[in-house]
């Protein structure tokens, strides 16, 4: 398995804690790709510097997906050799949810 990190705003926290931490909600028109990525250290960066002003707070989630279902797709840079993400189109999500291994964990969290 691979540990990835996602960081979310509380709208998609109370969806995922309906899923049972099981599971990330389909994308939102207009949100083609779902964005995991590899370090807690960017997750936080994203939930503190983006999602606490956008949405009045941030979490830090972590999980384990299959490896091989993660091998189909390449590894993103997204403006800095620190900020490594998996782009996941958003028809592939409920794969991406079937191939994740145990439960969905928040590990950090930001209120302004």
């Amino acid at each position: 398995t691979v540990t990835l990190f996602r960081p979310v705003g509380p709208a998609e926290l109370k969806l995922i804690e309906e899923s049972g931490y099981s599971a990330f909600p389909p994308r939102l028109p207009g949100q083609p790709i779902f964005y995991p990525v590899l370090t807690e250290e960017y997750a936080a960066k994203i939930a503190r510097d983006w999602n606490v002003p956008a949405s009045g707070a941030g979490y830090v989630t972590r999980f384990r997906v299959a490896a091989g279902f993660l091998a189909r797709y390449e590894i993103q840079n997204a403006g800095g050799r620190d900020h490594q993400e998996y782009w996941i189109p958003a028809e592939d999500l409920p794969s991406f949810n079937a191939a994740i291994r145990g439960r969905i964990e928040v590990i950090a969290s930001f209120l302004p």
